[in-house]
């Protein structure tokens, strides 16, 4: 059973930092690890993306503003993010994909961020 835990989420103002971490257990093999987030009303999209290899991709309105990072060894990914603005409110749902030769992907309950003065 793949297992979640995720942390870092909260209230921050707007121009703060947040960093999300995500550590992912019962699984055997991970090769990419990603947070999409998720505000009422709208869909969801990819924030960031990182394989096992290193490779980083980026939703366009991360504006260089936020670092994936993973460290393969135990299995954790982390999100580094900078100059948040109120319009990065959402929650964010840190996923992994097991296999590039398969689009299944498992989700973790997600972390609340807010970003308010």
């Amino acid at each position: 059973q793949v297992q979640f835990a995720e942390s870092g989420g909260g209230l921050v103002q707007p121009g703060g930092s947040l960093r999300l971490s995500c550590a992912v257990s019962g699984i055997t093999s991970i090769y990419e690890m990603a947070w999409h987030r998720q505000s009422p009303g709208n869909e969801r999209k990819m924030v960031a993306s990182i394989t096992s290899g290193g490779t980083a991709d980026y939703g366009d309105f991360v504006a260089g503003r936020f670092t994936i990072s993973r460290d393969n060894r135990i299995n954790t990914a982390y999100l580094q993010m900078d100059n948040l603005t109120p319009e990065d409110t959402a929650t964010y749902y840190c996923n992994v994909r097991p296999s590039v030769w398969r689009a299944n992907r498992y989700w973790g309950q997600g972390a609340q961020v807010t970003v308010s003065s």
